[in-house]
């Protein structure tokens, strides 16, 4: 069974930082790569940030580059959204999603809160 699932949201104020967390399992992860989405009231899901199989290539919305860094462990199936100086505009739900090669399967994890204010 595939498992994608988020951890780590919460309420923080402005200014202030999270770490979210994306543990994997039931597919090939480490061949695969990996995106945050995050989702406000209202508004589309848009792509926050995303990473290649082997870590070194990564991409950043323009709302959040210089304040989120995206990284993966894949001996430990796990990528990450480290996020910083929030903003209340940052306040969404954000989702993980894995693109696996070769059958080129997606899989969406369920989404974590977070919320920004003071």
């Amino acid at each position: 069974q595939v498992h994608v699932v988020e951890s780590g949201g919460g309420l923080v104020q402005p200014g202030g930082t999270l770490r979210l967390s994306c543990a994997a399992s039931g597919f090939l992860f480490s061949r695969s790569t990996m995106y945050w989405y995050r989702q406000a009231p209202g508004k589309e899901r848009e792509l926050v940030a995303s990473i290649g199989s082997a870590g070194s290539s990564t991409n950043y919305a323009d709302s959040v580059k210089g304040r989120f860094t995206i990284s993966r462990d894949n001996a430990k199936n796990t990528v990450y959204l480290q996020m910083n100086s929030l903003k209340p505009e940052d306040t969404a739900v954000y989702y993980c999603k894995a693109r696996e090669p070769v059958f080129r399967n997606e899989y969406w994890g369920p989404g974590t809160q977070v919320t920004v204010s003071s």
